[in-house]
Order: structure tokens, then sequence, then C-alpha cells
């Protein structure tokens, strides 16, 4: 997780604010410790931790003891007759079972649920991962649209000036009165497209706060971030960049975790075909009490008491058996072949990881270079509207133009400059896409 980071929190610390606002660290930290997807999957994690504790603890012997008591009233027979046999019993056992020869179970199932930790520790930073540049993405849009409302507002502040112009020139008649009312509806236009650009900036707010899971997004605001003007393209190649994103990505370090679990997990299940040698030992003692009864002298006959007889039973066992597989309706090498299949199916999906990465790295930098493209002839047709716009002000006051030609090069000119921030922004982003899979810090 700390490579993301590194390549897309390089924005987090280049805009500051009187008021607490989100940098794209706080933004980045915050979720991928929130988020019920990283949660749930930590869940996950824990429960494989906990296998890999059982796996080990199954080194240690299992003892158990058990304690029974026992009555019974009624008549015994006796040869051809019966006599009363009324009785009380007890007994304890304590015992223990170590296992000595598996043919290497123990070990490979413990080197089997290792591999299945590591790759669900490589989930969680897959998750993470996609969670990160859902918000470096969002965060950015966020900015864009900030962006877009700083136009609005100049080209809001541009038809104010010019409806005022206008109502100055029509109150001392050098105009007609319909110069006055399309200047007052120019201006209206223009309040109505920051009115909107503010609006989208809110949701976009919102959309943040969304994958953010805030409970209160109403006063949430993210860091003015200032992005350079200049843009310069980006010089790495493919083969580079899928080189490093074979070696580090989490999606794909997880499918070779599950290939190396799944040929232990055959291994383990090869185990069957062994014999099974374990050792037990144990001891015990036993109490015996016939209750109440007499000789044929009538005299009470007494029972020794309970601890004599725990002391005079007292007895202790041992012994070795081995459990030899001969017939198991070939069971075991039906599940030695199904082993072999999932072991297939992993390295199928490590080759479908493979394909995604490779797949992404593609299309970012395509993406990259046509984004950067889009860019440059958005800068072009920005410089040549802005001149338009400056001779179609400078006719109108002139008087060779109109107010309908001077309030069209104004709405070209601020549509030339959101389509530069629109593209600033794709190719910034396309940029970091691709800084990620490369693993290179991000600097602006």
């Amino acid at each position: 997780m700390k490579k993301v980071l590194v390549i897309i929190l390089g924005l987090s610390g280049l805009g500051l604010s009187a008021q607490k606002k989100w940098s794209l660290r706080e933004c980045v930290d915050y979720a991928v410790e929130h988020n019920l997807q990283v949660i749930q999957n930590q869940y996950s994690k824990q429960i494989q931790d906990a296998n890999l504790k059982i796996a080990q603890n199954n080194y240690l012997p299992s003892v158990s003891a058990n304690l029974g008591n026992n009555v019974s009233f009624g008549q015994a027979s006796l040869g051809t007759g019966s006599i009363r046999n009324d009785r009380f019993s007890n007994n304890i056992n304590i015992g223990a079972d170590v296992l000595i020869f598996n043919y290497g179970r123990l070990e490979k199932t413990i080197r089997k649920t290792q591999f299945d930790v590591e790759a669900s520790q490589y989930d969680i930073e897959t998750i993470k991962n996609d969670i990160s540049l859902q918000i470096a993405q969002q965060y950015l849009t966020t900015l864009l649209n900030k962006e877009i409302v700083k136009i609005a507002q100049s080209a809001t502040e541009n038809a104010k000036k010019q409806f005022d112009r206008a109502k100055i020139t029509t109150e001392v008649g050098t105009t007609a009165q319909t110069i006055v009312a399309e200047a007052e509806a120019a201006w209206a236009r223009e309040k109505q497209n920051l009115k909107t650009a503010e609006i989208n900036v809110g949701r976009s707010l919102f959309a943040l706060a969304q994958l953010l899971q805030l409970q209160d997004y109403k006063d949430f605001d993210v860091e003015n971030v200032e992005i350079g003007e200049q843009l310069s393209p980006q010089l790495i190649s493919v083969d580079e960049v899928l080189n490093t994103a074979y070696e580090n990505q989490p999606q794909v370090k997880a499918a070779e975790s599950r290939i190396k679990s799944a040929i232990a997990q055959t291994e383990v299940t090869r185990t069957a075909f062994w014999p099974t040698v374990t050792a037990s030992i144990g001891i015990g003692s036993f109490y015996n009490n016939i209750l109440p009864r007499t000789d044929q002298f009538g005299n009470s006959i007494i029972d020794p008491t309970f601890f004599s007889q725990y002391k005079d039973n007292f007895g202790q066992q041992g012994g070795v058996s081995v459990n030899i597989p001969i017939f198991n309706k070939g069971i075991t090498k039906l599940q030695v072949e199904q082993s072999k299949i999932n072991e297939s199916i992993a390295k199928n999906s490590l080759d479908q990881q493979k394909q995604a990465v490779k797949q992404n790295v593609q299309k970012a930098q395509f993406d990259v270079d046509a984004n950067y493209e889009v860019y440059l002839a958005a800068v072009e047709a920005e410089k040549s509207t802005k001149l338009a716009m400056d001779f179609a002000d400078k006719s109108y006051v002139a008087g060779r133009g109109t107010i309908y030609d001077l309030n069209i090069a104004r709405n070209n000119y601020a549509n030339a400059q959101g389509s530069v921030e629109q593209a600033k922004y794709n190719y910034l982003f396309s940029l970091k896409l691709l800084n990620f899979y490369a693993e290179i810090p991000l600097s602006l």
C-alpha cells in the first residue's frame, strides 16, 4: 500500500487554507481505514491467520481427560440363580496422542496455509489500491470543477462589465436599448453557468465524501492544489511499466501465492497414500463399590475406601498405532486429480491478472499520449479564441462589431478555457495511473 501513497499523494502537501480542508493523503488514509470492503477483507485475513495457527498447533499432542460415574440397581445372574447387584462405580483417565509420522502432512499444511495468508494480505492491498485510485480520480475531478468555477466567475465579471458599459452607452444614446437587453441576458447566462459550476463542485465533493463513507459531508471540502500551466510529456516505455507492474502489483502477487497454495495442497492430499503412525499414553484409576450387603453370617461387608481403591487401581498404558491405507474407493487419487486441476485454475488466474494489468497499462499509456495531444490542441485553441475575443471586443468598442459577435467570442473563449482545464486534468490522472503501475513518485 505504501507505494500507492508515494505515487498518487504528491498532491497532498501543495494546497493550504485557513479553514480545515482535506488533503489527498488524508482522504486516502481515511478511506483505507474505514472502507467496508477493506474491513471485510481484513476479517478474511484474520480467519487465514487463525487457520495458520491451527495448522502449527497440530504439532502439539492432543491431551484429554474423562471422568465417569455409574450407578446400577437390580438383580444380576449367578449360575442358575440371581443375586442382588446394587453398585456404584467411578473412573478417571487422562490420555495423550501425538502424531509421529504422516509423510510431512503437517508441515505441508502449514506451508499451504502460509500461502493463503499471503494471498489474503495481497487482496487487502489490491482493494486499498483500487480505493486510492478512485479517490485520486474524484479528488482531481473536484479540483477541475473548482477551476471551472474560476473560469465562470471571470466570465461573469466580464459580462457584468459589458452590461455596465452597455447601460452607460444606451443612456447617453450612442447604442440602442436592445444592446442593454442583450448584455443583461448575457450576464444572466454567465451567472447561470457560474451557479451550475458551483453545483458541480458540490456534486463532486459529495461523490468524494461518499467514497470516503463520511457521515457528515455538508461541510466537507478539499485543499486547493495549484497545478502547473505547462505539462510535460511522459517518457517511460510500456515494457518498463509492465515489468515493474508484474513484480509489484498485489493482484499479481496474490495470484502467484494462490498457485503456491494449490501446489502445496496437492502435496498435502498425496500424504493420504502413506501410513499414519500415532503414539498414545495414558494414566487412570477407578473406584467400585457394591452397595450395602452382608456375608453369610449377616455381617456387613465394607468395600475399601475411595482413595485406597484409587491408589491400588492406578494404572498406566502406552502404545503405538499404525493406520495403513489400503483401499478407499480411489477417493484419494481423485482428490489428487482435483488438486492438480486447482493448480491449473490458479495458473490461469495469474495469466488473467497479468493480462488485466497489461491491458490497464496499455490503456493508461494510450490515454497519457492521447490526453497530452488533446491538451496541446486545447491550449492552441484557447490562444486562438482569446485573440478572437480581443478582436471582437475592440471591434465592438469601435462600432464595427455587434454585441452578439462579442458574446459569441466570449463564450468560445470560456469554452476553450474549460477544455484546457478538462484536458489538463484528464492528462494528469492518466499520468498518475501510469505512474502507479510504474512505481514513479508523483511531482508537480
